[in-house]
């Protein structure tokens, strides 16, 4: 298959996307690089302008329409691409109405708001609002940014590609993230015809992985768009555009897990001083999850593609993060309903070195005897090795305690502390 577009588009796309992006920093990843025995490196889009890739293939699509200004330009998304396409629409001085789903995050309406569009929320998905903002086109005459099945919008990620070649010395693989496939097409078409042996990895969250699918039958197909921690790539469909140019240049789509997007969230946050969104760090849980095998030859580059993640996300991830390392457990305990026996419970506890960050009775739906209450305690640790003192501590005072929530690796049953990223070195020199 020949691409739709080559090189000389790329090219073409990047005065309009210098005019208006940031040509973004990459940072070594010592941690990673020390994990991998190879050289990582990690191409920071999360400090873009409106904190995501986005504004390159929206600078790219301006620029295509000509002298001629637009009417006006509209576009749907629930967040990058809204913001974005607004920020572009300001720079340009063009009307710019945004559809939205009813369930948008406040923080950004307000920002796609800020840039000085019209937002209009309604509907359940993008979908919904694709559909909304393809029916105000057809009556208005306005020109639709489509948010990836767009040539423009493609070459003008790729110029993504252009920088990387240029930031970082024998470049061997780039992981991208992999959403409607416009990010990984353009960064595929600019590596393979300034690099032809460099290899391109795309990575989706397994909960919504159609590319994974579609290339297993050889055509787009649906998939269901459940909540993720990388809800910017939880794309439920392929593009018509996007999809052919991955199945011929990407060498690789690969999933992962809710969990390691998590580690890798925070990881880069408590390591590496970046804040990144979930679909961002997807290329470091890869990474960190094994199924992305560095070569030995040769540096990797990860992209981290946006940074604008809900705070609520955030705290998510880092919960789940503190539960899997061992450093946060959440208890259910059995004790007489008498009073003092709480308090001792806790003094235990304390006694181990753990720290009670919440504490609630629950009294209803657990087959408790008349005079027994059940307690739900949360508790922060050090680690994993500490979080087994506690539970060792407890049991044997025989307190009858179980986990509510499993650790996952590097927890009381999982690897040893010494092993995970929070205890390794700074992740970015």
């Amino acid at each position: 298959m020949t691409s739709p577009i080559g090189l000389e588009a790329i090219e073409r796309a990047r005065p309009p996307v210098d005019a208006i992006a940031s040509r973004t920093p990459v940072f070594n990843s010592r941690l990673l690089s020390a994990r991998t025995g190879t050289t990582v490196v990690m191409k920071a889009e999360n400090l873009q302008r409106t904190g995501s890739f986005k504004v390159r293939g929206v600078a790219s699509k301006l620029a295509s329409l000509g002298d001629a200004a637009p009417v006006g330009i509209v576009a749907a998304s629930a967040g990058n691409h809204a913001q974005a396409v607004a920020y572009g629409a300001s720079q340009s001085g063009i009307p710019c109405h945004i559809f939205m789903p009813s369930d948008a995050p406040v923080a950004k309406v307000n920002a796609t708001e800020s840039y000085g569009a019209t937002t209009e929320l309604g509907g359940d998905s993008v979908d919904d609002c694709l559909a909304a903002a393809e029916a105000r086109v057809a009556a208005t005459g306005e020109v639709l940014v489509h948010p990836f099945d767009d040539l423009a919008v493609i070459a003008g990620q790729g110029t993504l590609g252009l920088e990387l070649v240029e930031q970082v010395p024998d470049l061997s693989l780039v992981v991208v993230p992999l959403g409607g496939g416009g990010l990984a097409s353009g960064i595929a078409i600019a590596l393979k015809a300034r690099v032809p042996e460099a290899r391109v990895v795309a990575v989706q969250a397994a909960v919504c992985a159609p590319f994974a699918a579609a290339l297993g039958v050889g055509r787009p197909v649906a998939e269901g768009a459940p909540n993720s921690l990388a809800d910017g790539i939880a794309v439920k469909r392929p593009g018509a555009i996007t999809f052919p140019i991955v199945q011929a240049l990407v060498d690789d789509v690969v999933t992962v897990e809710e969990d390691t997007i998590a580690e890798a969230m925070v990881l880069l946050l408590e390591r590496g001083k970046l804040v990144v969104e979930g679909a961002g760090a997807v290329g470091v849980a890869a990474l960190l999850s094994g199924v992305v095998e560095a070569p030995s030859r040769g540096a990797t580059a990860l992209v981290l593609s946006g940074g604008n993640v809900d705070t609520n996300v955030l705290a998510i991830a880092i919960r789940r993060h503190e539960t899997n390392v061992g450093r946060r457990l959440a208890l259910f305990a059995r004790i007489s309903d008498r009073p003092g026996h709480l308090a001792r419970l806790l003094a235990v506890i304390g006694a181990a070195g753990g720290n009670l960050i919440d504490v609630g009775h629950l009294r209803e739906g657990y087959n408790l005897h008349v005079r027994e209450t059940g307690v739900q305690l949360i508790i922060e640790t050090r680690g994993a090795e500490h979080a087994q003192r506690v539970l060792d501590a407890v049991h044997r005072e025989g307190y009858d305690v179980r986990l509510l929530e499993e650790p996952g690796r590097g927890a009381v049953a999982g690897e040893p502390a010494g092993r995970h990223p929070d205890r390794a070195d700074p992740g970015r020199d």
